[in-house]
């Protein structure tokens, strides 16, 4: 098996952060977000780094010139998650192996998580390892549908789920690690049918499941792994929790 590879999601404006700047390389605690993501994914001994680039990139490719094993791929039309991981197609094509899928707007993504999924994915060998998260607060977040067995059965977004299914405490957080192979077959499959007409990589995994596939989803990230920037608001809160963790 090939050594593992990174993809990370950082093509995006982020416009509700209301600001010409990317939104990864807004600071946080002095340095852009997206420094701490390529840290954790670095002491989860990953070596080769895909930076999907697309807003700006001219911005985050100064910023991360000095990094190694970072390698950019271009996302000229923002057409969601799941064509982000499309374009890393040419890249991705002779890897056997994991491929972890992260965002770049995560600065609290913990290497230790990271390596707990890449340690599982590597004993068990599922087609696709979601790593989840359990919170007393799941709102606005995709709930993960297990059926009566405990196994996973896909993701249901908060604006389409039952009461039934909005009180599950069990979430998405954006943080995958794949078979590659499985990947690119589930991504020439995924469709474009929302109300944004995009494509999304959370989908991957139910395709995945639906083709008999072996898809699983481990709770190991820890609560403050959720703290996430979607507003410049929210930078304050996690650059408080980054301090108490000794940052």
């Amino acid at each position: 098996m090939d050594f593992p590879i990174a993809v990370v999601l950082a093509a995006g404006k982020g416009t509700r952060m209301n600001s010409e700047l990317p939104k990864v390389l807004f600071p946080v605690l002095g340095r852009p977000m997206i420094h701490f993501v390529l840290d954790a994914l670095e002491q989860a001994g990953i070596e080769r780094v895909l930076v999907v680039v697309g807003y700006r990139q001219d911005l985050v490719r100064q910023e991360l010139e000095q990094r190694s094993g970072v390698e950019f791929v271009v996302q000229d039309k923002q057409l969601g998650t799941g064509h982000a991981v499309l374009v890393c197609r040419d890249a991705l094509r002779e890897h056997k192996g994991a491929v972890t899928v992260v965002t770049g707007d995560a600065p609290l993504l913990q290497g230790e998580s990271i390596s707990t999924l890449l340690r599982y994915f590597s004993e068990f060998r599922p087609a696709c390892l979601l790593g989840t998260l359990k919170t007393p607060m799941p709102s606005g977040l995709g709930r993960i549908l297990r059926d009566q067995t405990g196994e996973f059965v896909r993701i249901v977004e908060e604006k389409d789920a039952t009461d039934g299914q909005r009180a599950i405490t069990e979430v998405n957080m954006s943080t995958y690690v794949f078979d590659c192979q499985s990947l690119l077959k589930a991504l020439d499959q995924l469709g474009n049918e929302n109300r944004q007409s995009e494509y999304y990589i959370t989908d991957c995994p139910g395709i995945l499941k639906m083709g008999q596939q072996d898809v699983r989803a481990l709770p190991v990230l820890k609560p403050y792994e959720g703290l996430g920037v979607n507003r410049i608001e929210d930078i304050s809160a996690v650059e408080a929790e980054m301090t108490n963790l000794g940052y």
